[in-house]
């Protein structure tokens, strides 16, 4: 007579499992599958109730992708501020001169114009580098103008 090996026993049986709160796409066809394969024959499940999963199940979906696509919209969307203002590069601003020491507008209040040489980003904010190697920061500018318009 043949034995049962020990191990196949239930109560040898690992009985660790994860437990996940999500319930994804294949774990939804896999029940789906599973409730098709069980179904009464005599009794088949009523096409209201397979529809209706169904639908659920592709409205689901659906609205997954779409979440996706926006957050990928989204982050294409973020333009850093260096390429925002690189269309100044070449162009001369005005802005109220700076008093180096205090970092404020020097008094009396003067305008000067520079040349915009390059575009540089401090803090998130997109900083000009001018001609006269003074750096501003972009709400600092009073006046656009192209070279030739001065």
């Amino acid at each position: 007579m043949t034995s049962i090996d020990p191990s196949y026993y239930l109560a040898n049986q690992n009985q660790g499992r994860e437990v996940s709160n999500n319930l994804g796409k294949e774990e939804f066809l896999k029940i789906l599958m599973t409730q098709l394969q069980n179904q009464d024959p005599l009794d088949p499940m009523k096409d209201k109730e397979f529809i209706s999963q169904m639908t659920t199940f592709s409205s689901l979906e659906q609205m997954m992708n779409m979440s996706k696509s926006i957050d990928s919209l989204v982050k294409n969307q973020t333009v850093s501020p260096v390429i925002q203002y690189s269309h100044l590069i070449g162009k001369t601003v005005s802005y109220y001169r700076i008093d180096e020491e205090t970092g404020k507008v020097a008094e009396p209040k003067e305008i000067v114009s520079n040349e915009v040489k390059a575009i540089s980003q401090q803090e998130g904010y997109a900083v000009l580098e001018l001609d006269n190697d003074s750096k501003i920061y972009t709400d600092e500018v009073l006046r656009i103008n192209n070279p030739s318009e001065e």
